[in-house]
Protein backbone atom coordinates (compact mmCIF):
# COMPACT_ATOMS: atom_id res chain seq x y z
CA UNK A 1 0.00 0.00 0.00
CA UNK A 2 2.81 2.64 0.72
CA UNK A 3 4.47 1.63 -2.64
CA UNK A 4 1.30 2.51 -4.59
CA UNK A 5 1.14 5.77 -2.39
CA UNK A 6 4.18 6.67 -2.85
CA UNK A 7 3.42 5.97 -6.86
CA UNK A 8 0.72 8.39 -6.89
CA UNK A 9 2.90 11.08 -4.83
CA UNK A 10 5.56 10.28 -7.84
CA UNK A 11 3.67 9.95 -10.73
CA UNK A 12 0.30 12.28 -10.52
CA UNK A 13 2.40 15.80 -10.08
CA UNK A 14 4.31 15.20 -12.58
CA UNK A 15 1.52 14.16 -15.21
CA UNK A 16 -0.37 17.16 -14.10
CA UNK A 17 2.77 19.74 -14.92
CA UNK A 18 2.72 17.74 -18.01
CA UNK A 19 -1.32 18.34 -18.85
CA UNK A 20 -1.01 21.59 -17.56
CA UNK A 21 2.18 22.87 -19.84
CA UNK A 22 -0.09 21.18 -22.81
CA UNK A 23 -2.87 23.04 -21.78
CA UNK A 24 -1.28 26.51 -21.93
CA UNK A 25 0.37 25.64 -24.73
CA UNK A 26 -3.58 24.70 -26.25
CA UNK A 27 -5.83 27.40 -24.59
CA UNK A 28 -2.93 29.79 -23.78
CA UNK A 29 -1.37 30.82 -20.08
CA UNK A 30 -4.82 32.90 -19.12
CA UNK A 31 -7.18 30.72 -20.24
CA UNK A 32 -5.48 28.12 -18.20
CA UNK A 33 -5.16 30.46 -15.10
CA UNK A 34 -8.66 30.77 -15.05
CA UNK A 35 -9.85 27.36 -15.62
CA UNK A 36 -8.35 26.43 -12.55
CA UNK A 37 -9.44 28.86 -10.39
CA UNK A 38 -12.61 28.15 -11.85
CA UNK A 39 -12.76 24.49 -11.34
CA UNK A 40 -11.34 25.32 -7.62
CA UNK A 41 -14.54 27.31 -6.58
CA UNK A 42 -16.95 25.37 -8.32
CA UNK A 43 -15.42 22.31 -6.94
CA UNK A 44 -15.71 23.79 -3.37
CA UNK A 45 -19.20 25.13 -3.66
CA UNK A 46 -19.94 21.40 -4.87
CA UNK A 47 -18.16 20.66 -1.70
CA UNK A 48 -19.94 21.82 0.32
CA UNK A 49 -23.40 21.39 -0.59
CA UNK A 50 -22.89 18.04 -1.14
CA UNK A 51 -21.04 18.13 2.77
CA UNK A 52 -24.07 19.42 4.18
CA UNK A 53 -26.39 17.59 2.65
CA UNK A 54 -24.65 14.15 3.78
CA UNK A 55 -24.57 15.70 7.06
CA UNK A 56 -27.83 16.71 7.07
CA UNK A 57 -28.69 12.88 6.01
CA UNK A 58 -26.20 11.65 8.59
CA UNK A 59 -28.41 13.16 11.28
CA UNK A 60 -31.74 11.92 10.47
CA UNK A 61 -30.76 8.80 10.07
CA UNK A 62 -29.33 8.85 13.45
CA UNK A 63 -32.25 9.91 14.82
CA UNK A 64 -34.16 7.51 13.65
CA UNK A 65 -31.90 4.72 15.57
CA UNK A 66 -30.41 3.88 12.11
CA UNK A 67 -26.60 3.48 11.37
CA UNK A 68 -25.51 6.26 8.94
CA UNK A 69 -23.11 3.73 6.94
CA UNK A 70 -23.41 4.91 3.50
CA UNK A 71 -24.16 8.54 4.54
CA UNK A 72 -20.43 7.85 5.89
CA UNK A 73 -18.72 6.71 3.03
CA UNK A 74 -20.26 9.67 0.60
CA UNK A 75 -18.80 11.95 3.45
CA UNK A 76 -15.48 9.98 2.85
CA UNK A 77 -15.49 10.62 -0.44
CA UNK A 78 -16.77 14.14 -0.48
CA UNK A 79 -14.00 14.49 1.90
CA UNK A 80 -11.46 13.08 -0.26
CA UNK A 81 -13.19 14.68 -3.31
CA UNK A 82 -13.04 18.32 -2.48
CA UNK A 83 -9.44 18.10 -0.86
CA UNK A 84 -8.26 16.83 -3.94
CA UNK A 85 -10.21 19.79 -5.76
CA UNK A 86 -8.10 22.05 -3.96
CA UNK A 87 -4.88 20.95 -5.69
CA UNK A 88 -4.25 22.59 -9.00
CA UNK A 89 -4.36 20.63 -11.87
CA UNK A 90 -7.03 18.95 -14.44
CA UNK A 91 -6.38 15.15 -13.41
CA UNK A 92 -7.26 15.74 -9.71
CA UNK A 93 -9.55 17.99 -10.83
CA UNK A 94 -11.42 15.07 -12.62
CA UNK A 95 -10.69 12.57 -10.00
CA UNK A 96 -12.53 15.47 -7.28
CA UNK A 97 -15.63 16.06 -9.42
CA UNK A 98 -15.91 12.30 -9.62
CA UNK A 99 -16.05 11.98 -5.58
CA UNK A 100 -18.34 14.73 -5.63
CA UNK A 101 -21.15 14.27 -7.90
CA UNK A 102 -23.75 11.64 -6.67
CA UNK A 103 -23.89 9.63 -9.45
CA UNK A 104 -20.43 8.62 -10.23
CA UNK A 105 -19.72 9.06 -6.56
CA UNK A 106 -21.51 5.45 -5.86
CA UNK A 107 -18.92 3.70 -7.89
CA UNK A 108 -16.34 4.97 -5.26
CA UNK A 109 -18.53 3.77 -2.36
CA UNK A 110 -18.95 0.35 -4.22
CA UNK A 111 -14.78 0.17 -4.89
CA UNK A 112 -14.63 1.48 -1.37
CA UNK A 113 -16.84 -1.57 0.51
CA UNK A 114 -15.24 -3.92 -1.33
CA UNK A 115 -11.53 -2.45 -0.41
CA UNK A 116 -13.41 -2.53 3.13
CA UNK A 117 -14.30 -6.47 2.87
CA UNK A 118 -11.29 -7.41 1.23
CA UNK A 119 -9.16 -5.89 4.24
CA UNK A 120 -10.85 -6.99 6.97
CA UNK A 121 -11.04 -10.38 5.65
CA UNK A 122 -7.40 -10.47 5.54
CA UNK A 123 -6.83 -9.03 8.60
CA UNK A 124 -5.85 -5.14 7.63
CA UNK A 125 -8.76 -3.97 9.33
CA UNK A 126 -10.01 -4.73 12.74
CA UNK A 127 -13.74 -4.10 13.39
CA UNK A 128 -13.95 -3.53 17.66
CA UNK A 129 -17.08 -3.31 18.67
CA UNK A 130 -18.55 -2.62 22.35
CA UNK A 131 -21.04 -4.97 24.44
Amino acid sequence: MFRLLLLLIIIVPALEIAVLILSGNVLGVWPTILLIIATGVLGAWLAKKEGLQALRLAQLQTQQGQLPSGVLLDGICILVGGVVLLTPGFITDAIGFFLLIPATRTIAKAFLLKLFHHMIKNGNFVIMTRK
